[in-house]
């Protein structure tokens, strides 16, 4: 019955024409998708602000923005969804980027696909700035006077009327406006994306392909995975994961309170007090928080230029210029050192500023402070570059490489950081940065310890022996896990119209619906094993 209706979907829709990548099996694993998943986060945070855009209006939008969680139907969790959709979406855009960045995939030919990834990331950034505007609390208007206020310092003040319009009467026409132009142009610019993703294929593993251009050639992709079925459904557990997730967070965290002032930028998605309310002289003024790194480099200078090109204009010319920068054909970290060592320094300072404008806003930083702080990151991540040496330049080196340097030395770096933060500022937040970070640090140290002397495992290629037995008893705990799932799913569905659609308990239909989600997202993770890894391991023992 499912090959019939299989068959029906590929006929109708040519599916079998579509110039799409054919996917080795080695490609199933989640650091080859996180593409997929900002897709997954986008296309949430699109749906949900279509739905919010039926009933946000512009001229108030303070007021609507509470009418909206007080009054509408479940407003409160699209809203609050929407807002972490397109947190979610900056977190995997980040980790996507650096991800392929130390995997050198802004190589030919793939620099038109890199540089449109960085386009991206920008227009994320800028369009999520205008949505948080949208809010119009006090965090909002102290957001938009700061960006306003950088505009105007570098003598491009004519801009702001274009930019914010009449946001300082309260009228956010022509910020939500600007919010939905950009996200349309994240659209336009993610499908010529997704067009050249799809026409270069995934990243090859450096054990297939050591060398740029690291492609597959047409008779090495016309042996693996047509992309439907079995990337449409591993690609759609993913997404529901993903969209599970940005459900249930930001509705239970709702619930939450008690949790120190600096917090709520991040852990409170509510709306601030109005800024013309006596309550919202206790709040403290913060930027997005996916701009804190910037906000806080203006406490390093009294300049904007210096500022925005410190924190913005270098990066991005760099991050656009690598590909013509680092114009080997080596793939392997530890021969590319230079670009690596750059990447790992923007990487640890953007995390650094991050956490000290959390920490400490708007609080100007002494010459001391900023040695302390950054002269340690380029000089340990050159030491550490300079140590390590490139792949099978020793017989008994199994370590990988990209482990030992983007993340023992990473983390070393930043759990040295964070530790110095929480000595200048003990507080819940450095402390809770140390912690996982030392954690993090030890457990990573063991492994290259552990690992120093183990030989490096090669790709498998072939399924050389399998225990038939062993693969059916993992077949049949699996359709039993998901005949389990499905089950409590109904069953949440069917709870979910108990709650009432407004008032306190609202967010409970989010959190709710949020595990949904989580359950078909596994169920079809489980499907994706029965059917295709399982079924392969049967056919080829």
């Amino acid at each position: 019955m499912s090959k019939k209706i299989n068959d029906w979907i590929e006929e109708r829709l040519m599916l079998e024409d579509l110039p799409f990548f054919k996917t080795p099996d080695y490609m199933y694993k989640v650091n080859y998708w996180l593409g997929a998943l900002v897709a997954g986060s986008f296309m949430y945070a699109v749906i949900s602000g279509l739905l919010l855009l039926l009933y946000y209006e512009p001229s108030t939008g303070y007021t609507s923005t509470i009418s909206i969680i007080d009054s509408i139907p479940y407003g409160s969790v699209v809203l609050y969804s929407h807002l972490y959709a397109a947190y979610a979406m900056i977190i995997l855009a980040y980790t996507h980027m650096f991800y392929n960045y130390f995997h050198g995939a802004y190589k030919r030919p793939r620099e038109l696909l890199w540089i449109i990834g960085v386009i991206l990331l920008v227009l994320t950034l800028s369009a999520s700035f205008m949505g948080y505007s949208l809010i119009g609390d006090v965090l909002a208007v102290s957001a938009v006077d700061v960006g306003a206020g950088i505009v105007s310092g570098l003598g491009l003040g004519f801009l702001n009327p274009i930019l914010f319009g009449a946001y300082d009467s309260g009228d956010f026409t022509r910020v939500l406006a600007l919010h939905i132009i950009l996200v349309a142009l994240i659209g336009l610019f993610f499908v010529l994306h997704f067009f050249l993703a799809e026409s270069y294929g995934m990243m090859p593993s450096r054990k297939v392909k050591p060398k740029a251009p690291a492609v597959y050639t047409k008779e090495e992709w016309s042996k693996f995975n047509a992309w439907w079925p079995r990337n449409f459904v591993y690609m759609s557990s993913l997404i529901f994961l993903t969209w599970g997730f940005i459900l249930a967070i930001p509705n239970a965290l709702a619930y939450l309170s008690g949790y120190p002032t600096y917090l709520n930028p991040f852990l409170n998605p509510h709306p601030a007090p109005s800024p013309s309310s006596p309550a919202a002289m206790s709040v403290t003024a913060y930027p997005p928080w996916f701009f804190l790194f910037l906000f806080k480099i203006a406490d390093f200078t009294s300049s904007y230029l210096i500022m925005v090109l410190i924190g913005a204009i270098i990066p991005l010319l760099w991050f656009i210029l690598v590909p013509f920068i680092d114009r080997s054909a080596e793939l392997d970290p530890m021969k590319r050192k230079v670009a690596v060592g750059v990447g790992l320094v923007f990487l640890t300072y953007f995390i650094q500023t991050t956490i000290w404008g959390a920490i400490a806003p708007a609080v100007p930083a002494k010459l001391s402070q900023l040695v302390l702080v950054f002269l340690p990151p380029p000089i340990l991540i050159g030491l550490g570059l300079a140590f390590i040496k490139p792949r099978g330049t020793s017989p008994k080196s199994g370590t990988s490489p990209m482990i030992s340097a983007a993340i023992f030395s990473a983390l070393t770096l930043l759990f040295i950081g964070a530790f110095s933060m929480f000595s200048q500022y003990p507080s819940v937040l450095t402390a809770g940065a140390v912690i996982p970070l030392g954690i993090l640090f030890a457990l990573a140290g063991t492994k290259k310890v552990l690992n120093a002397d183990q030989p490096s495992n090669s790709l498998p290629s072939t399924v050389t022996s399998i225990d038939v037995n062993k693969v059916n008893t993992k077949v049949k705990l699996a359709e039993i896990m998901i005949a389990i799932l499905l089950i409590v799913s109904i069953a949440l569905v069917a709870a979910l119209w108990t709650i009432p659609p407004t008032g306190f308990l609202s967010n409970l239909f989010g959190i709710d619906l949020g595990i949904v989600f989580i359950m078909l997202g596994e169920a079809i993770s489980l499907y994706h094993y029965v059917v295709y890894v399982a079924g392969k391991q049967s056919s080829t023992s």
